[in-house]
């Protein structure tokens, strides 16, 4: 098929950003909110630079590249840059509009120029006993090179000069502490007037204080940034175990090619040239001339105030998640799961829930093994210490902990170190393959009998992002579904001998046949006359193969709904190839996390939780799992949830090509619909 049938994956990611965007330029979203979703999307564009632009400078520097092949990525990047450039345009004037609500509210962010005598010395103060020590300028007259410098940091370059010119000016660079100290400073308040300042301009209002032994009178400072590639390159090198290797890599990911160099711009010609120089930086298209900030992701550790009176809310309304209604407190958990299959949907419903079941498989005397995967782990993590405090009490534990989870890689490796320290058994990797899955698997011993409990997840085992990201969970004593669980960890510690799986699909062993299978049954209905549809919650749909397959099925007459988070390769609505399915966006307070499936199947509905995206990646080469849910009951409650986002009229956006990003028209008299409250709504009516 024509790649004129399909969405260029990396203008479909910006596009996804460009949602994040929106939500920071949404004046009925509460101001601080409003900066915090600046700090996501600059957050967001960074790993996209370091992932995305790192992977097509890599394809259009190889050699043996075909010159077809390289002018689609010259072309991408061009492409790349163009939509960022006008990102940036939409981004400076969503900040401006921001600090202007802020003031109206009382709130300024200053800079050191703009402090009154009080603010001055508080400022210095606070430089002397809480910053100074933090601070090794480097004099770049003294370095040859600077090619060591961290990914993702950012320093102040410094030029100091003497008005009587007795010397030579002197150049500097400084690396603000952003790891030891907070980017944003409370100032003294003056009556109802809160004030803010970066800790740059505090760093910047005290320069001559830190070279003062130069004896220099003015001084410049202008902030800048690189990031990075961070591809990991892992060598094959078998005398070094696994954990090993990781180390190894990621300490060379500091020294990754720079994909993007951001200045200040009013930074002096001269002394730019000098720095690239110094960091032998000469490819002109990975350098962005920017404002007096940098590093706009720390908005999303802001302080949280509040407005003048207090009488206006500067954040969101709690929407505090609660106990699902089959859960009571101090009980049995295991006799609940027992009972009936139980759903929890995260952020709504407590993660507390699976912390309580592991704290009590930790301590109860007929459970003999617990099993874990985790991909992304929580810096405190209360399971983490769960699994610890079992394997103290004697119980078996084994833990499959991905390495290789982008950015979490270092965490991963501490908690592994830690975990097999308290005699827990670490599986660290399948030699090909990551592990997506995210599964419990607890083995009780009742009545002389092993039986198993299972949570099988599409979210991390992670109490904190548990608190943001919407996920589903399912608790099950369903042997067939747990001996299936089981053999996913036995396919970890096997390694080379997949088992086989009778309920759960299994990538990247079944998955891509099954779904399919599953498809071509909701085609061949659809050719009888009978009932046909597919919906799809995803984070991702760019797989070619089963695009294609979803083009053939709504050209049958099968109804598709996708609700794609993030990057969508699928062109939907589009006349002869896709006018059956609509395709639509939502992006809201929590992250769209969760995926689901539904086939109508005639009428008799199956449903499927999934820890998979529809790429080739997930499909082929990781590990994930694809749940069927068996109860009645909860199949409903999911369909419900999934019809309830396609109602959304406030955060829903369209991703058919010809109106990308574009909302949903509210019709005269239609009453506002926003999805999340809804479910909060829906399933906090259950717990009546």
């Amino acid at each position: 098929m024509s790649t004129k049938n399909y969405i260029n994956r990396e203008v479909s990611w910006l596009s996804f950003n460009e949602r994040v965007l929106q939500e920071a330029m949404d004046t009925s979203n509460p101001v601080l909110e409003r900066l915090k979703y600046l700090g996501i999307f600059s957050n967001n564009r960074d790993e996209f630079y370091r992932v995305r632009v790192a992977t097509l400078n890599r394809m259009k520097a190889y050699k043996r590249i075909a010159p077809a092949q390289k002018r689609n990525v010259v072309r991408s990047l061009q492409e790349i840059h163009k939509i960022v450039a006008d990102q940036e345009v939409y981004f400076t004037k969503a900040y401006h509009d921001i600090l202007e609500e802020l003031a109206r509210n009382n709130i300024f962010i200053v800079n050191e120029k703009e402090l009154n005598t009080e603010q001055q010395q508080f400022v210095e103060q606070y430089f002397q006993e809480n910053i100074r020590s933090f601070l090794s300028p480097l004099m770049l007259d003294t370095i040859s090179n600077l090619t060591y410098f961290k990914d993702k940091h950012i320093y102040l370059a410094v030029k100091m000069m003497d008005t009587k010119k007795l010397r030579k000016d002197k150049f500097a660079l400084i690396e603000l502490p952003t790891e030891e100290i907070k980017r944003f400073i409370e100032l003294p308040q003056i009556g109802e007037k809160k004030y803010i300042i970066f800790l740059d301009d505090i760093i910047r209002g005290n320069l001559k204080s830190i070279f003062g032994i130069f004896g220099f009178d003015i001084f410049e400072a202008h902030i800048m940034k690189f990031t990075r590639d961070a591809e990991l390159d892992i060598d094959s090198d078998l005398s070094k175990s696994f954990l090993e290797t990781m180390n190894e890599s990621i300490k060379q990911r500091t020294k990754g090619d720079t994909v993007r160099f951001v200045y200040d711009k009013t930074v002096d010609h001269k002394f730019l040239k000098k720095i690239l120089n110094k960091f032998g930086i000469t490819q002109s298209d990975t350098l962005r001339a920017g404002g007096r900030y940098h590093n706009f992701k720390d908005f999303m550790d802001f302080p949280i105030l509040t407005a003048s009176g207090g009488e206006k809310s500067l954040i969101f309304n709690k929407m505090d998640s609660f106990c699902h209604p089959a859960i009571l407190p101090n009980t049995n958990m295991f006799k609940l799961i027992k009972e009936k299959d139980i759903l929890l949907h995260y952020p709504y419903h407590s993660f507390q829930h699976i912390i309580d079941l592991v704290r009590q498989a930790a301590i109860d005397p007929k459970v003999r093994d617990i099993k874990m995967t985790f991909y992304r782990v929580a810096k405190k993590s209360k399971i983490m210490n769960a699994l610890i405090n079992a394997a103290r009490n004697g119980k078996r534990i084994t833990v499959f902990l991905e390495l290789q989870a982008r950015f979490d890689e270092k965490a991963n490796i501490m908690w592994t170190q830690k975990l097999q320290e308290e005699g827990v058994r670490v599986i660290q990797n399948i030699p090909g393959f990551k592990v997506h899955s995210k599964l419990l698997l607890i083995r009780r011993k009742e009545k002389g009998q092993n039986v198993y409990y299972a949570n099988i997840s599409t979210g991390n085992y992670n109490e904190s992002t548990a608190k943001v990201y919407g996920d589903d969970s399912l608790l099950t004593c369903d042997q067939g579904l747990c001996k299936d669980v089981n053999n996913v960890f036995h396919l970890f510690e096997a390694k080379y001998l997949p088992p086989s799986f009778s309920e759960l699909l299994v990538a990247p062993f079944k998955l891509r046949s099954f779904f399919t299978k599953m498809v071509n049954r909701e085609i061949n209905n659809a050719k009888a006359g009978k009932e046909a549809k597919i919906s799809l919650k995803l984070n991702n749909l760019v797989d070619t193969k089963i695009i294609n397959k979803l083009y053939q099925a709504g050209k049958a007459g099968v109804k598709i709904t996708l609700n794609i988070r993030g990057i969508c390769v699928l062109k939907a609505g589009v006349p002869g190839l896709s006018e059956n399915i609509e395709a639509f966006a939502i992006v809201d307070r929590f992250l769209e996390h969760s995926r689901v499936f539904v086939f109508a199947n005639d009428g008799n509905p199956e449903v499927f939780l999934a820890s998979a995206d529809l790429m080739s990646r997930n499909l082929d080469h990781r590990i994930e799992v694809v749940c069927p849910i068996k109860s009645p009951d909860l199949k409903a409650e999911l369909i419900d949830m999934l019809e309830i986002q396609q109602k959304d009229n406030v955060k829903a956006r369209s991703l058919h090509p010809d109106k990308i990003n574009q909302y949903r028209l509210v019709e005269n008299g239609e009453k506002n619909y926003r999805s999340q409250e809804e479910i909060y709504k829906y399933l906090k009516g259950k717990c009546n």
